[in-house]
């Protein structure tokens, strides 16, 4: 029983520290800023996606009209 919670405790301070570096590396407000950016980044990415080709051969089409 003792050796199982020695073996687990510092598992439990990795996951921990990772957090708190990071929170201290970038802060609370970094954080949530690089997550809003993710979110809208995969958006465009996705919407774009769908209509890539559409656009740049349009883009093109005009260029050579």
């Amino acid at each position: 029983m003792e050796n199982n919670k020695t073996i687990n405790e510092p598992e439990e301070q990795k996951k921990n520290s990772k957090w708190k570096s990071l929170v201290k590396k970038f802060g609370i407000g970094g954080i949530i800023f690089f997550t809003v950016k993710g979110i809208i980044t995969s958006t465009l990415i996705y919407f774009l996606g769908k209509n890539f080709w559409s656009v740049i051969s349009g883009y093109f089409t005009g260029i050579f009209d």
